[in-house]
């Protein structure tokens, strides 16, 4: 795979599955990320999410996509809390699902995650071997 077919994977599959710890036991949930230019991922949650505290623990978080055909991508990263509020904007903006939670960008309880993508894993059936793809 190559950067765009792993693009054109989170953008089409749009929904992923976020993985932190809680002490020695992963936690996984569904999340609707945005993907930024530079490749990293900007995710909304309710300020009362269990997710927060996860992620101020332990940093270290994975997010993994698959499509119905089996292509999957696997973006390892380090998350904080992000009070930038035109990042908190282009999410907004890039993601109509936050609407049904959050009356915007300033509702107190919409908190900002910001994954700095790490290292990216793809693999798709064809191949045998998944492979290290660079989004920078």
């Amino acid at each position: 795979m190559n950067k765009q077919e792993v693009i054109d994977l989170i953008k089409d599959t749009g929904y992923g599955c976020l993985a932190s710890m809680e002490g020695n036991q992963p936690r996984v949930r569904p999340m609707l990320p945005y993907l930024d230019e530079d490749g990293n991922l900007l995710i909304a949650v309710l300020s009362r999410s269990r997710t927060i505290e996860q992620i101020k623990k332990n940093p270290h978080v994975e997010m993994c996509y698959i499509d119905r055909k089996m292509w999957y991508a696997r973006l390892t990263g380090k998350a904080k809390v992000s009070t930038d509020m035109a990042k908190k904007e282009i999410a907004w903006n890039n993601i109509p699902m936050l609407r049904q939670y959050f009356a915007g960008p300033n509702d107190p309880n919409y908190v900002l995650l910001e994954v700095e993508t790490t290292h990216v894993e793809a693999m798709s059936p064809h191949q045998t071997h998944p492979e290290s793809i660079s989004l920078k």
